[in-house]
């Protein structure tokens, strides 16, 4: 039985089955797009072994904390974020068991005063282990997004993620295809250098959305190794833009199955009267 993330409306995943496919980037700009909307944002970075997000966002120290038990989330780019690299040394391993890092994983999203969120995005761990399965099934999870290349070893381990949520009962919002095309910075060819539509096909295969394609771009990486995601230095590029799309495209979904759920449950609540 999950229980409500106080000051949280919304709880989305974003996953991968394979590590190395732009998860975290694409965290990090999803919720900033979302943001962009007028909404109030957060991220938990729930990769407790590799955690991205404080240099993503640049962001570093420890975080505050009023009553000793209770930690404020730290605010990059007006995204309120919480992560375990905060607490621990950068280069420090994390060497945890399974009982160590899900007992870590609950602390962290119920002992964070997350302030009035419309969406907490979590930043999941590749893989489908403890961390994933403590957060389907302890957590509120409104929906997951998963993340993909088009490479087919990538998009193996990505059908994975997705019938491991769709086995715990987690809606699937759709599928984000990262390092889509490649475009030549001399000449603008474009190539395919992953594969061609892979997650578009995964995606009419699961019966759900292909959220977007995302180009592999420089500008992308270089953004979040600097802290500077490609939505702050470059607003209004096309790069902004296809991460827009992605974020309204989200919240169609998410408002969608929402929608279906509340109808489902009136009519379950109203049972049919038959006079004789």
């Amino acid at each position: 039985m999950s229980n409500p993330v106080p000051g949280v409306k919304h709880l989305i995943a974003v996953a991968s089955g394979k590590g190395g496919v732009g998860k975290s980037t694409t965290t990090t700009n999803l919720a900033m797009a979302l943001a962009n909307t007028g909404a109030r944002v957060g991220i938990l970075d729930a990769d407790l072994y590799g955690p991205s997000q404080p240099r993503m966002l640049n962001l570093s120290g420890l975080p505050d904390t009023t009553d000793g038990k209770i930690l404020k989330p730290m605010v990059g780019h007006g995204i309120q974020t919480m992560s375990i690299g905060f607490l621990v040394d950068d280069e420090s391993p994390i060497i945890w068991r399974g009982p160590m890092i899900t007992q870590a994983l609950t602390r962290l999203v119920y002992e964070t005063h997350w302030d009035n969120l419309d969406y907490l995005i979590v930043d999941m761990p590749p893989g489908t282990g403890d961390i994933h399965l403590t957060m389907a099934q302890k957590m509120p999870v409104s929906g997951a997004v998963i993340v993909t290349t088009p490479q087919d070893i990538a998009l193996l381990d990505a059908r994975k993620g997705l019938k491991m949520f769709e086995k715990v009962n987690v809606p699937v919002l759709g599928i984000i295809e990262n390092m889509s095309t490649h475009v030549c910075g001399h000449c603008g060819h474009e190539e395919h250098i992953f594969g061609e539509g892979g997650a578009r096909k995964m995606a009419e295969e699961a019966g759900t959305e292909l959220l977007g394609e995302l180009p592999l771009d420089i500008r992308i990486r270089t953004g979040s190794d600097s802290g500077q995601p490609v939505l702050v230095t470059d607003p209004d590029g096309t790069l902004a833009a296809a991460y827009q799309s992605i974020a309204t495209r989200v919240v169609h979904e998410l408002e969608a199955r929402e929608k279906a759920k509340s109808e489902s449950a009136s009519t379950r609540a109203m049972p049919e009267i038959v006079m004789e």
